[in-house]
């Protein structure tokens, strides 16, 4: 059925688009501006057999436009359903309450609006390259509407707007804030329970740690490398579907080698390696987003002892109705100097303060990173400060290694970091933050003694062992204190004595043993057996010969599993270890049960529940948690990062049989030796396309069994695995 479009966009897209599949002509690696190529108008699209698209382009514009015509083929559908989240639209195009909420939320944060002002804003040279990333995308839509689900259609054209919009949201409204956070203080608030607000708020927190949204890195110097060259480990932690699905591609073009992977939409690589450096990101310890309480006073607020007034917006929401029928709501924005109104009670409202909303060049930095080819070009890249948040790790040919606690961090006047993680006093600008600090301020550590530097959404401290950075000589409010169970075993993996090779690497990032684990379960079967009953006794016995792993076939994962769930619900937010986290100690502390009494009835409990559920209590865990997608059905390997498992695998609820369902944790890793030529490995389990049909599955069954691929950088590699050959003509001249 045809797209009903703009007459001018139906034809602009008919003459702009020829795709053929005559055999091109052959480029040597790495070498995109030779003349054979640089020769032909269009970009040559070299897709393997997993679904990885190679783009080889004569300049950028070429580049750009082949690599929205690859994302569009293999996530046609998420793009113009995100793209139709970031305009504020959903509900027109879509109905739901959901789709409301989200478009209260990106209205709220005025993203649509700025979105204009940053495309305005670009470099003229890269906004060419976003023009044609866009054009690409919609060339591709309009030569293969059949692929397209038909509620999608009315997305297009998309525009470059569309592309920045998107990008708030994932930086800005999505991992510096998000609604979920933000609704974790604001509800308990308004019914004027402050305890309960910041409790809540520091729950979803913490939940967010224990699930591990945001991964973990390694960059491993020579010295620590039995081949004497670095290596980097990137292994990203995010949702398996919607807004964090990964595309993994190649970009080469003159001045650019570039193997990595993106967030679907976005049009640069942000976690890549070309053939000098490489550089992955972590979920950091940041906080870049404050709620400030105000007090209201007539039509405006209390500020600096006067009465301020809101300044005041009203915007009319559209919302699908059953019938197909537009239901129209107001919006009505309010905001104070700290930001936009997101709650209000009698005589109080909370403002939201959120940065990186007006730093419009974030993709500009990651394409310059992409191009840097030593230390000091890549650290000019990230000097333009644009990226809202995120740990940066790096290592290179020349053997060296860095990391950076990166991201824009508001400069403040007072408080630590416990301070600022609470509702704040809004009524005076002596709270009022207005600037950040700058590169040479943040949390940075360079080619350390050790050889080795880790984060696994750790505060930046424990990048490496012993403790290096100080945490005194920064502001109070930049990053907590601590090192949860997964950094201790991130670090206890990378930091072993001895040198690691790139098999040592690979084989240690699929690691699925629980820290908490060794920490206490001898501990906890000793008592068990001296207060259990028969039942829990038994279940000791099931913990005292488990090999404590999350891996398929591990019996006692299960039941251990039930027991720190019970455990930390029958704790009700009370530590459950005799010694807290000690600096000193970073990887022998917390330690010890502190109610071993409550720990046994605990085991008690899960025990139960384990053989009514499951019929053992040494089920083994690949038989409850599973890998499926389109019929595939496979045993799943590891856990909760709360477990201290450095091998991430979240799970939804479970199904009536029981089972769970991989859906969030590892998602595109990167294992890479700075090698001559550069030696990679990579996966994107749950694969790299999301369209139905190909490439959604293929990737699994590497998964489940804990391996990587190898990553096909050089054209004769590429050649080897080819599974379709297009040509993507350049854009008509206006």
């Amino acid at each position: 059925m045809p797209i009903a479009t703009p007459r001018a966009f139906r034809l602009s897209i008919a003459a702009a688009i020829a795709v053929a599949t005559a055999s091109p002509s052959v480029v040597p690696d790495a070498a995109a501006s030779s003349p054979p190529l640089a020769q032909r108008a269009g970009a040559e699209l070299l897709w393997d057999s997993f679904g990885v698209p190679h783009i080889f382009a004569p300049d950028d514009v070429a580049l750009g436009r082949a690599f929205g015509w690859a994302q569009m083929q293999g996530h046609a559908d998420l793009i113009l359903s995100l793209y139709g989240q970031s305009r504020g639209r959903a509900a027109e195009y879509w109905g739901g309450t959901e789709n409301e909420d989200s478009d209260v939320w990106v209205r709220r944060m005025g993203i649509p609006a700025n979105a204009q002002a940053w495309y305005r804003a670009q470099d003229p040279a890269f906004r060419k390259y976003i023009d044609a990333f866009v054009g690409g995308m919609n060339a591709w839509a309009a030569s293969h509407r059949g692929e397209i689900t038909d509620s999608l259609e009315v997305v297009l054209p998309v525009t470059a707007m569309d592309v920045l919009a998107h990008g708030q949201r994932v930086l800005a409204a999505a991992f510096v804030t998000s609604p979920d956070r933000v609704r974790a203080y604001t509800r308990p608030w308004e019914r004027g329970d402050l305890k309960a607000a910041a409790g809540e708020a520091a729950a979803a927190d913490a939940a967010a740690a224990a699930s591990a949204a945001g991964s973990n890195a390694w960059a491993v110097a020579p010295k620590k490398s039995a081949s004497g060259r670095a290596m980097l480990l990137a292994n990203p932690h995010l949702p398996w579907s919607g807004l964090y699905t990964w595309f993994e591609a190649q970009l080469v073009a003159p001045g650019m080698n570039l193997y990595g992977a993106t967030l679907v939409g976005s049009p640069v690589i942000t976690i890549g390696f070309n053939d000098r450096l490489g550089w992955t990101h972590t979920v950091n310890t940041h906080d870049g987003q404050d709620l400030f309480e105000l007090t209201l006073d007539g039509d405006g607020y209390r500020w600096d002892g006067a009465v301020r007034p809101f300044t005041v917006r009203a915007e009319t929401l559209l919302v699908k109705q059953k019938d197909g029928t537009q239901a129209k709501r107001t919006l009505v924005v309010k905001a104070s100097v700290h930001g936009p109104v997101v709650a209000e009670r009698p005589g109080a409202a909370l403002a939201l303060r959120v940065v990186g909303l007006d730093r419009p060049r974030a993709w500009k930095e990651w394409w310059d990173m992409g191009h840097a080819r030593t230390l000091p070009e890549f650290r000019a890249a990230l000097g333009a400060m644009q990226m809202p948040m995120f740990t940066v790790m790096y290592a290179d040919r020349d053997g060296r290694i860095m990391h950076l606690f990166g991201g824009l961090t508001p400069v403040r006047s007072r408080g630590d970091w416990g301070y600022w993680s609470g509702v704040v006093r809004g009524d005076s600008s002596a709270t009022l933050w207005t600037r950040t600090h700058t590169l040479a301020e943040l949390p940075s550590l360079t080619d350390p003694a050790t050889g080795w530097l880790q984060n696994a959404n750790d505060p930046p401290w424990t990048t490496t062992l012993p403790i290096v950075l100080d945490p005194t000589k920064y502001p109070p409010y930049m990053a907590p204190r601590g090192m949860p169970f997964r950094p201790q075993r991130s670090a206890r993996l990378v930091g072993a004595e001895g040198k690691l090779d790139f098999e040592d690497l690979v084989r240690r990032k699929h690691d699925t043993r629980m820290e908490l684990a060794d920490r206490i379960v001898e501990e906890l079967v000793a008592g068990t057996r001296q207060r259990g009953n028969d039942l829990a006794k038994r279940a000791a016995d099931v913990l005292e010969r488990w090999d404590r792993t999350a891996d398929a076939d591990s019996r006692g994962s299960v039941l251990f599993d039930a027991w720190w769930r019970e455990m930390t619900r029958r704790s009700r937010g009370a530590t459950p270890f005799v010694q807290p986290w000690d600096a000193a100690r970073p990887l022998e502390t917390p330690a010890g049960i502190a109610d071993p009494a409550t720990a046994t009835r605990a085991l008690e409990s899960a025990a139960a529940d384990v053989e009514k559920r499951f019929g053992a209590l040494d089920v083994p865990w690949g038989e409850v948690h599973r890998l499926r997608r389109d019929g595939v059905d496979l045993p799943a390997n590891g856990g909760s990062g709360s477990l201290g498992i450095f091998r991430v695998t979240d799970f939804g609820e479970p199904d009536a049989s029981q089972k769970k369902v991989a859906s969030f944790g590892d998602s595109f890793v990167a294992a890479v030796e700075f090698a001559t030529p550069v030696k990679a490995q990579t996966l994107i389990g749950y694969g790299n396309w999301s369209q139905p049909g190909r490439h959604r599955t293929d990737q699994l069954a590497l998964f489940s069994r804990k391996e990587l691929r190898e990553a096909w950088i050089t054209r004769a590699q590429i050649e080897a695995h080819l599974e379709k050959r297009e040509t993507i003509a350049a854009a008509p001249a206006r």
